[in-house]
């Protein structure tokens, strides 16, 4: 609704002091024609809107105006008392003080509205944790963290993928946490590089400080990051046949394969299906695990392989 919309500008400008009118379209999810209409309403409602000119420009409140707008509908309340992953908090050493800012923000709602609040901690439960307990070492978090705040440089000793250690002396920007794994958003030699923390061996504060870079969204960057790494992941395409005994099993699974085309059956009864890995010997293990209920149709190379391992395994038990 409008309303509702002219209401989130009025806050989004007061919380952000000035925003462009593409960034206030993109918030929305509205056209820049809609959002210079709602610009129009609130000056003829008499709120100070201001537009600016320039590289720099955007539209803000004047004359520092705050609305004492503050209400929240049922449904916002509701995601402010939804329960954070109490994982990454405890990481984080946050436990303590999310609980405590719980029972504040619990006691500015309505009475009528509480018993709600409670009832989202007893629905709705966040568990970011795997099956089995991580064994990740984040001892390195404290220090990370206060370098981050303080924008000051670290130095810190990291584990390649090879084993090999590498000091280093980074600006930090921020930490991100995919799932249970935490990493570490920073600069390094000028580029900005993701560093899983569980490879952090020792870190320490340094005495030199560093400017963060104005434009950096740390969010925006994560997805950029993300994407830009599954686009860049090797595959390996396998085109088989299987017995109706495991297509379940194999729809089932999309930790290391991605399974595709699963409707075309063959006279035979079995389905034609493609089957992607990251990599070639990833397809072998995976195929061989399904004995005699998988042929493999293309790339031929691969059945020859397929063949060796199973003579292997043959062979080691004999």
């Amino acid at each position: 609704m409008r309303a509702d919309r002219l209401i989130s500008i009025l806050l989004l400008l007061q919380n952000h002091e000035k925003m462009t009118t593409k960034a206030l379209a993109t918030e929305l999810e509205v056209t820049e024609r809609t959002i210079h209409r709602d610009m129009e309403a609130l000056s003829a409602a008499g709120i100070p809107v201001l537009a600016e000119r320039g590289k720099h420009g955007g539209w803000r409140l004047i004359d520092q105006y705050r609305t004492r707008l503050t209400g929240l509908k049922e449904n916002e309340m509701k995601t402010l008392f939804l329960s954070p992953s109490f994982q990454l908090l405890s990481d984080l050493g946050f436990t303590k003080d999310w609980k405590e800012a719980r029972q504040k923000l619990l006691a500015t709602v309505p009475n009528a509205l509480q018993t709600q609040a409670n009832e989202m901690w007893n629905r709705i439960h966040i568990d970011t944790d795997t099956w089995r307990q991580s064994t990740q070492e984040v001892s390195s978090l404290t220090v990370l963290q206060q370098a981050i705040w303080e924008e000051r440089k670290l130095q810190m000793s990291y584990e390649k993928g090879n084993k090999e250690l590498s000091e280093r002396i980074v600006e930090p920007l921020g930490l991100v946490a995919k799932g249970r794994t935490w990493y570490l958003v920073a600069i390094s030699n000028g580029v900005i590089k993701n560093f899983k923390v569980s490879r952090i061996k020792t870190a320490s504060l340094t005495d030199k400080t560093f400017i963060r870079p104005s434009d950096f969204q740390l969010a925006e960057y994560w997805d950029q990051s993300k994407q830009s790494f599954i686009n860049n992941l090797p595959t390996f395409e396998v085109e088989v046949e299987a017995s109706p005994s495991i297509i379940k099993r194999l729809t089932f699974t999309g930790r290391f394969v991605q399974v595709h085309n699963t409707e075309f059956q063959l006279e035979n009864g079995w389905t034609s299906v493609k089957l992607t890995f990251d990599t070639e010997q990833e397809a072998k293990e995976y195929i061989l695990g399904f004995g005699d209920q998988i042929r493999i149709v293309h790339p031929t190379s691969l059945i020859e392989d397929v063949r060796k391992m199973a003579e292997s395994v043959l062979n080691l038990y004999k």
